[in-house]
């Protein structure tokens, strides 16, 4: 069997290296061209291509999938199944159509739920206790193809977005190898989706992680969580970016103080929310590394009572 796969961050040399292990042969490996990344703007290739190089497999790396020669190009491959994990492009019909037993696909959530790029995230702020992984084949809707196998677990109330999807692509993966002989053989059958129960989740932009200390402690606790690890969650203070990296809901403690003020109980920098008051627990001030929020506070005693600055869009 001929497969081709198609990812690019971290999370897709999970099954990458999975299929490899496996003993499949994959025919090319398909990602993201190179693009600047840091503060002085490198070519840095994906991560999958880095791992391919490794894995001693092909790489291509096409500007877009939407240009005719690229689709020439993996069609001349012959693949009989494309294995997608965080590509970062959608693949149109003319793609879809090239290998006859189509694109499985790892998706970190429990479909319909939570279709779209950020499935961990959305099951964070929604404050769910259980979430899983579905292995589905691709078709031309968002995350809208029918499902393979699906595996639930328990969400802990200290999950992390960045970690906790590395922990879904893992056990993804091992999904996938194992229902993979069986719908290769035509002896497992997708189950289709029932739209009516869906959900979407949208792109994540840097704006999301932004505090509004109007909602809930509850809500931006969630947020700490669910923006890590970007694009982190923060406030403004004199000015600056403080990110929030570590907070905790203090349902205890009386909110006394107006919304936005930073006020502290027993040394500990504490901030009044809508609902609730909200611990600092540790944090990051602009241009400084990570800070317990004990030791934060000892150089802001004499703004003790202010309140954090409005938006800064």
């Amino acid at each position: 069997m001929r497969i081709i796969f198609l990812g690019s961050p971290a999370i897709a040399v999970i099954p990458l290296e999975a299929l490899v292990q496996a003993g499949y042969q994959i025919v090319a490996v398909v990602t993201q061209p190179d693009r600047p990344a840091g503060r002085r703007n490198t070519l840095t290739p994906p991560p999958v291509k880095l791992a391919a190089e490794r894995l001693g497999l092909p790489v291509l790396q096409p500007q877009s999938l939407r240009d005719p020669a690229a689709v020439a190009q993996l069609a001349a491959l012959q693949p009989d199944l494309g294995v997608v994990a965080a590509y970062g492009e959608i693949l149109r019909k003319n793609v879809l159509a090239l290998p006859p037993l189509g694109y499985l696909n790892i998706h970190p959530s429990l479909l319909p739920r939570y279709r779209g790029p950020a499935p961990v995230t959305g099951a964070i702020l929604a404050g769910d206790t259980e979430t899983g992984v579905s292995v589905m084949r691709l078709e031309s809707g968002m995350d809208s193809g029918p499902i393979l196998a699906q595996q639930s677990v328990p969400l802990p109330p200290d999950a992390r977005a960045g970690n906790f999807t590395t922990a879904m692509f893992e056990l993804g993966s091992q999904l996938l190898l194992d229902v993979l002989p069986a719908y290769v053989h035509g002896r497992l059958i997708p189950q289709s989706q029932d739209p009516s129960r869906a959900t979407l989740t949208a792109m994540i932009r840097k704006h999301d992680g932004q505090v509004d200390w109007r909602v809930p402690a509850v809500q931006i606790e969630r947020m700490v969580r669910a923006y890590d690890p970007w694009p982190g969650t923060f406030g403004f203070w004199k000015g600056q970016q403080l990110k929030l990296l570590d907070v905790g809901v203090r349902p205890d403690l009386p909110p006394t103080h107006p919304v936005g003020t930073l006020w502290s109980e027993a040394g500990q920098p504490l901030v009044t929310t809508g609902t609730d008051v909200l611990e600092l627990r540790q944090v990051q001030p602009a241009g400084k590394r990570p800070m317990n929020g004990a030791v934060w506070l000892n150089g802001q005693r004499s703004a003790i009572g202010q309140q954090f600055d409005a938006s800064q869009e």
